[in-house]
């Protein structure tokens, strides 16, 4: 037996005429409003939907359809977003300082050299974070990533293969951050990353972040105390010079040597392990690896000096020491530099911390 509406327009099948569905008296009947303008009593046996009716409950049902699957995709999208994100663990064990970061969090947390890696943009600042994540590919940016991030929260960008991870190695972050209530005003983030994808495959790599619980590869994108601008700062800039020399110093500073590998504003780690050096270590002796660590080292700290950095961190390794007490040689030249054991906990005892002091005028 067919099923009728409210409002269906019904032909009846015994006799010619038919009406509208006035009201559904039970399962079996019906009531029509039929041409006359009476309402008659009617089985639902004897009647059949007018065609042209039935066309249109056909297209009502259709758009129905249409709007329930966009609605459940609009759900269903927002479900996903939200999975991406997450509260950091604020007060964790040896948690980093206020700041943003980017980290590479290998989903299988005991074997950090295999499976998936989530890219994660970390927001531990106490404002939301509108963001662009791009990577660089064939010259060119692209964007794979841009939203907002609550403060201290997380995001993940994307889940990738160690096959893709060469894809992931050099791009450009920009964030802004946007407070209710500051005395201040922050400072927009341009951060280049640039790095090699051989450290994605050393266990050393991985350190345990107490912001995420887990551990992961993380960079340092920018400190919150660097991105906070006072009104006194903004006028000394004004006075300082005009804009157009501000943006050119930025230009000239975005071209050094030194920048590939800024870990945050003024600092940086360089590694020095051959490894990291040269493509191919094939045919050099232990004394061409020892001069390329050594014309590296130098080539980094002047440039370092050259576009007043306060700190970078020299990774020489283990070893039998040979580079570590180079190292500490060469840096009696500089007299603008002082120099201490880098973190333990982060790099072991093969790395070495070396400060830079502004010049006297």
């Amino acid at each position: 037996m067919e099923k009728f509406q409210i409002g269906d327009k019904v032909n009846f099948l015994n006799s010619t005429g038919g009406g509208t569905v006035k009201k559904i008296i039970d399962t079996r009947m019906v009531e029509v409003t039929i041409e006359d303008g009476f309402d008659i009593p009617v089985l639902m046996s004897d009647l059949v939907l007018d065609f042209r009716s039935q066309q249109d409950r056909r297209q009502q049902v259709v758009d129905n359809a249409q709007k329930e699957i966009q609605q459940k995709q609009i759900v269903e999208e927002k479900e996903m977003d939200d999975a991406r994100k997450s509260s950091l663990r604020r007060f964790g064990r040896n948690a980093e300082e206020d700041g943003l970061y980017l980290a590479f969090v290998p989903q299988d947390q005991q074997w950090l050299l295999t499976g998936l890696l989530d890219v994660v943009l970390v927001n531990n600042t106490p404002a939301d974070a509108l963001y662009s994540f791009n990577i660089k590919e064939e010259g060119k940016y692209i964007s794979v990533d841009y939203g907002s991030i609550a403060p201290h929260s997380k995001v993940v960008i994307e889940s990738i293969s160690r096959e893709d991870i060469e894809y992931w190695c050099e791009g450009y972050i920009q964030v802004i951050l946007s407070q209710e209530e500051a005395d201040f005003i922050y400072r927009p983030l341009h951060a280049p990353f640039s790095f090699r994808s051989s450290r994605f495959f050393k266990d050393g790599s991985y350190v345990e972040s107490g912001v995420l619980g887990e551990k992961a590869l993380m960079i340092k994108l920018t400190s919150l105390l660097a991105l906070k601008e006072t009104e006194t700062d903004l006028a000394k800039m004004m006075k300082d010079g005009d804009k157009k020399t501000v943006a050119a110093q930025k230009l000239v500073k975005e071209k050094a040597a030194i920048d590939r590998h800024q870990t945050a504003p003024g600092e940086a780690i360089v590694d020095l392990h051959i490894g990291e050096l040269v493509d191919n270590i094939l045919g050099m002796s232990s004394n061409d690896m020892f001069r390329t660590q050594m014309n590296y080292f130098k080539k980094m700290l002047e440039s370092a000096i050259a576009n007043e950095y306060d700190k970078v961190t020299f990774i020489h390794g283990v070893g039998n020491g040979v580079l570590k007490n180079a190292i500490i040689e060469e840096l009696k030249h500089y007299d603008n530099t002082s120099n201490r054991m880098a973190s333990i906990v982060k790099f072991g005892v093969g790395a070495i911390d070396v400060m830079i002091k502004e010049k006297e005028q």
